[in-house]
């Protein structure tokens, strides 16, 4: 079992900033504007020695103009009922307010230990205006100050004396991390929700419900491994609003964080510039890839139909075209789960040793057979290979001119790895040393 805290209230009450504060990043959006935060926002955060998960959510609202009010509350709701402890956040530069006494009602159902914190109290005295929120029936009222920390100290030691036990330090430590990333409303968290099982995303028809990115714990074919929904990433001209914006940086971040991209496109739109984009900087970053082709029940087919996709897919990314590609649609649920084993096929392949007399006996012979071409009347002799102990397959090709090796004659030794060796969704590097 692992500590859990809740952060919830209404909207605007500074949730996510205090949130960000607990686990020491800015992970979660901040903006002035109500209603940033839709889904819950997972972090760690440790306090005397006793680790622990801290979930943010939305505000909670009732009769708001919001399209997203009752998935926010669902995802409020399955917040509170997994947290060990609650903290209802309130606004003590506002006061009570009737949203804060209509949540008080709703938090006291689910008989979990609430701690009422009075929040934007940033100078000792503005903590005699709080004595108001004693009319919540809540108990003892902890005020703080989400910007500058003051007053956490006290409320972190009332928080641990719920916890069952001392926790673990990063429960995520050494897993892998498979993120989800692909153009706005191609059915990231729609896909992300059927694996799982619930509503771990909010999903609607409108483009950029998704704004933080959020990790999920996961098991499936013996393993355990994180899967990340992301933002949609759109182009730069246009992203518009501050809160795009900074869901799109994150949604980058998680790239650069993961160790296996799946990257979705609209079967409906085919292949189109941002996601070639969003392809080239996987691959750039060197992470595993598996590109999902999504809502490919809403295509006409006949029988070729997903070998023409494949091989026009294939001829636009040259000379990236390493990564296998999934027909699926989430809504039938048609290759999910297939898409899920390629990616963690694609995990271990990027982990993979391979010995050094294996790739000298499988390749060599292809050199002999097919030297390098003589530039300036010198021949070039490649003597061994070696992997680089490396996080990403790097290889080491030990010969007397490494200067002379050209682009065509890398790409060769590329494919003819590839041909041997379990490297399918992974990016390579070939380096040339002097021996």
């Amino acid at each position: 079992m692992s500590n859990i805290v809740a952060i919830v209230g209404r909207p605007n009450v500074g949730k996510s900033t205090f949130f960000n504060r607990m686990v020491g990043e800015r992970i979660a959006i901040m903006d002035n504007v109500s209603g940033v935060t839709r889904d819950r926002h997972y972090g760690h955060s440790e306090w005397l020695g006793y680790y622990f998960t801290v979930i943010d959510t939305g505000g909670y609202v009732e009769g708001s103009d919001d399209r997203f009010e009752s998935e926010i509350r669902k995802q409020v709701t399955m917040a509170i009922e997994e947290a060990n402890v609650v903290l209802f956040v309130v606004d003590a530069k506002e006061g009570v307010t009737d949203l804060d006494k209509d949540f008080a009602n709703v938090i006291r159902r689910f008989k979990k230990p609430v701690i009422l914190v009075a929040n934007k109290v940033d100078m000792p005295s503005q903590a005699n205006y709080i004595s108001e929120f004693y009319g919540l029936g809540l108990g003892e009222i902890y005020p703080v100050s989400s910007q500058t920390g003051t007053g956490s100290g006290e409320l972190l030691d009332e928080v641990i004396k719920h916890f069952p036990e001392r926790g673990d330090e990063n429960p995520y430590e050494g897993l892998p991390r498979i993120s989800i990333v692909g153009r706005p409303n191609v059915g990231k968290s729609s896909f992300l929700n059927v694996l799982i099982g619930t509503e771990r995303s909010i999903v609607t028809e409108e483009a950029g419900t998704t704004r933080d990115s959020l990790d999920t714990r996961y098991n499936m074919f013996g393993k355990d491994f994180i899967l990340t929904d992301t933002a949609g990433i759109r182009r730069k001209a246009r992203v518009s609003e501050d809160i795009e914006f900074y869901s799109v940086l994150r949604s980058i971040k998680s790239i650069e964080k993961s160790d296996v991209c799946i990257v979705m496109l609209d079967a409906t739109l085919g292949l189109e510039a941002q996601d070639m984009n969003i392809i080239s900087l996987a691959h750039r970053n060197k992470k595993g890839i598996v590109v999902l082709v999504n809502k490919w029940d809403l295509v006409e087919k006949d029988t070729n139909s997903a070998k023409k996709m494949a091989d026009y897919i294939y001829s636009r990314m040259e000379p990236i075209s390493y990564f296998p590609i999934i027909f699926t649609s989430v809504t039938t649920k048609q290759r999910i789960f297939q898409a899920i084993e390629k990616a963690l096929e694609v995990y271990d392949n990027k982990m993979r040793k391979i010995t050094t007399s294996e790739l000298n006996d499988k390749l060599l012979p292809e050199i002999a057979a097919y030297p390098p071409p003589a530039m300036k009347g010198k021949y070039i002799r490649i003597k061994y290979i070696t992997q680089i102990p490396t996080h990403n397959p790097v290889f080491a090709f030990f010969c007397n001119l490494p200067q002379y090796i050209q682009v065509p004659y890398e790409r060769y030794l590329e494919n003819k790895m590839r041909k041997h060796f379990q490297l399918e969704g992974v990016p390579i590097q070939l380096i040339f040393r002097q021996k």
